[in-house]
């Protein structure tokens, strides 16, 4: 199991003035799902891919529907072949037009078997990124009007509503931040702890969409859940030490509240754990920098509906029972160490 997982597969259409050249690329998994005699790895294979191409395309067809001065536009095969991650399959379709598309709409539902699955779409035109469109369950046909570039502010929208998306997707990242919560604390030193957390993983974030820094994810997924594990044990490490002290002073941290060291340093794993995501939207060089800030925005946005969620509990069932609040944040810290626990053996034996 990987951190934030989310289905995924990207469409790239490129206008000409005879029609449209399509590129869509997105797991074997998917496409084996639609074939009852093939298998992922058949798919993977050169032979594989080439001998399930024509029946690929024509469920396509009906699945990303373009049209075009009020007439569909028929897919052709033009090749079908596995993509460079070892993992997907990529096909380029010719959609030809009896005139230059200069306003389309576009029906894009892959894969209806998977409620959750997203696919990214990217129109060129003169080799210029024009638009960038996100479908969904919920917006499975959108329009697009030659000569109306996409603002910017649209496109932070999609990014940032991505961002806060991919938190509440990922309850390992939830966990860390509840696990990072359960000792409570001043708003100031809350603040601090976030904003620690927000730092490192923005910075590895970026570096890793940017393509400076890729650490393998068999090794960031098993390091996040263990991130997990000790946020957990340090709460629990810390109820044991506060155990007999006074009620208004057995919820103060140590002198230093070495949760915002924790918090710094485990930031930046999750970070690599976000660009993941990122990745494998293949985002055009161009809306790069949007796109990134956007979903780092995104994030922010989740993780502090997190921590306005659970901190305000945790301080009202401490206010009404001393010990009530310690029996709940020792069974929940249990609970994270337990979580964290099961994900690390997951993802160290997948």
């Amino acid at each position: 199991m990987q951190a934030h997982t989310q289905p995924l597969s990207t469409v790239d259409l490129r206008l000409d003035d005879e029609g449209i050249n399509a590129t869509i690329e997105a797991p074997a998994v998917d496409f084996a799902h639609d074939l009852p005699d093939a298998t992922p790895d058949i798919l993977l294979k050169p032979d594989g891919s080439k001998k399930y191409g024509q029946t690929l395309t024509t469920i396509l067809a009906a699945r990303l529907i373009i049209q075009a001065g009020g007439k569909t536009l028929r897919p052709q095969l033009r090749a079908i072949e596995p993509a460079v991650d070892g993992e997907s399959i990529r096909l380029r379709l010719r959609y030809d037009a009896t005139q230059p598309p200069s306003a389309l709409t576009i029906r894009c539902r892959l894969f209806p078997y998977d409620s959750r699955h997203q696919t990214f779409l990217n129109i060129y035109q003169n080799d210029a990124l024009q638009r960038q469109l996100i479908f969904t369950r919920e917006s499975a046909q959108q329009n697009y009007i030659a000569g109306r570039n996409q603002s910017t502010l649209a496109v932070m929208r999609q990014f940032v509503f991505e961002g806060v998306h991919h938190i509440f997707i990922g309850p390992d990242h939830i966990l860390f931040i509840i696990g990072l919560l359960l000792l409570g604390g001043t708003l100031r030193q809350l603040l601090k702890i976030v904003t620690a957390f927000t730092l490192a993983h923005s910075v590895t974030l970026a570096l890793a969409t940017l393509g400076i820094l890729n650490p393998s994810a068999r090794v960031i997924e098993p390091l996040i859940a263990l991130s997990i594990v000790f946020v957990g044990l340090h709460a629990i490490f810390e109820m044991v030490k506060s155990k007999g002290a006074k009620p208004e002073a057995a919820r103060d941290l140590m002198p230093r509240d070495w949760r915002v060291l924790f918090a710094f340093a485990f930031g930046f794993v999750h970070g690599f754990g976000f660009a993941n995501v990122l990745r494998e939207m293949e985002l055009p060089a161009r809306a790069l920098v949007w796109s990134l800030c956007s979903f780092n925005l995104g994030v922010e946005f989740g993780q502090a509906a997190i921590v306005l969620a659970v901190a305000p509990l945790l301080a009202l069932i401490y206010k009404r029972s001393h010990l009530w609040g310690r029996r709940v944040t020792t069974f929940c810290s249990m609970g994270v160490i337990a979580a964290g626990a099961f994900w690390f053996v997951q993802r160290m034996t997948s």
